[in-house]
């Protein structure tokens, strides 16, 4: 018989995950025997839940009904009843879909219709959006923003857009006095989390929770003392294994761009919330930041700076190659041509 991971496996190969389906995967590694027998049935059929009362959902799992109970409670439900409407709220969502938009996990051909590469894109996006803010443990990080707000410094370590999405987490904490950094390049990173203390914090961005180069520097920053925090599509990533705190993203794969839109947006989602809950703990000392930064770059925003008008380009005709010189009477004003001289002839 397949061991519990083996069977995990097998269930999230198919369509892309729901909200209740994330939560179990989750968990899925601190689900004791029993509940995972439950789990795995709703992962198979989600509906039953719709169609079956609790006591037959747990002869379908071989269990009891207070197992079903209990499982409902370790993946962040009160009982049954709040199992069902979130399965039910899953169900109408995908349901509701167009046949295109829901169908966002295939990859683009080259056939494609732009509308279709429209809908499937803002599908996408939008779900992961969705999924993201259900899944996410606010407790979690209203801690999180806590320990920042005491801490003497914030390292964030990411990869490839991983980075722009930390990269827009420092910009937001730096504008409220956080003291932060962002590392892509492993041995500038290493460096940094070397120097990390107890006070300090540090947060790795990754997708799917596998570069090495984020696990190595979110590992060493660990070692010390650092509270240290994934945030991640894969909370059984090895990422999560070497962090303390885990924040999951919910987005689906197989797009054309190699990095994942889908993935970035989720990210910067969570930034972004690590960002106001963290302003929240001490407003005044964050609208007075945020008040101070603002002032600093009024001179730059002036209406009034006049700018030098673009000089005229060569263009090539594309069928004789040939220099077109002329000046667009839309940019000048007039008729006249310039030669490469600068000489004005009418």
């Amino acid at each position: 018989m397949a061991g519990p991971d083996a069977m995990r496996v097998a269930l999230v190969d198919g369509a892309p995950a729901t909200a209740v389906q994330n939560r179990i995967h989750a968990r899925w590694t601190e689900l004791p025997a029993a509940t995972l027998r439950v789990a795995q049935v709703v992962l198979d059929d989600p509906r039953l839940v719709l169609d079956l009362p609790i006591n037959e959902l747990a002869e379908r799992a071989g269990t009891s009904p207070a197992t079903v109970t209990r499982f409902c409670r370790q993946i962040g439900y009160p009982g049954y009843v709040a199992l069902r409407m979130s399965v039910a709220t899953d169900v109408g969502r995908t349901s509701a879909l167009p046949p295109r938009a829901a169908d966002i996990g295939r990859a683009f051909s080259a056939d494609d219709a732009a509308e279709d590469v429209r809908s499937t894109l803002l599908a996408g996006a939008v779900r992961s959006l969705q999924q993201t803010a259900e899944s996410v443990d606010l407790t979690l990080l209203r801690r999180l923003a806590e320990v920042i707000v005491g801490s003497r410094h914030v390292d964030l370590y990411g990869v490839g857009s991983s980075a722009l999405a930390a990269e827009t987490l420092a910009t937001r904490l730096y504008r409220i006095g956080v003291f932060c950094n962002v590392w892509s390049e492993v041995h500038a990173g290493l460096t940094s989390a070397v120097v990390q203390s107890e006070d300090c914090v540090a947060i790795g961005y990754s997708h799917t929770g596998r570069t090495a180069q984020t696990i190595q520097m979110l590992q060493e920053a660990g070692s010390r003392g650092s509270l240290t925090v994934a945030i991640t599509n894969d909370a059984a990533s090895p990422l999560a294994g070497v962090a303390e705190l885990v924040i999951q993203t919910s987005a689906f794969e197989q797009f054309l761009q190699p990095d994942d839109l889908a993935a970035y947006y989720s990210q910067v989602y969570v930034s972004d919330l690590i960002y106001v809950l963290t302003a929240q703990v001490d407003f005044d000392r964050s609208s007075t930041h945020l008040a101070a930064s603002a002032l600093a770059v009024v001179p730059h925003r002036e209406s009034g700076v006049r700018t030098t008008p673009r000089p005229a380009r060569t263009r090539r005709t594309a069928r004789t190659g040939r220099s077109d010189d002329t000046v667009s009477s839309r940019s000048t004003g007039s008729s006249d041509h310039t030669d490469r001289q600068g000489t004005t002839t009418a």
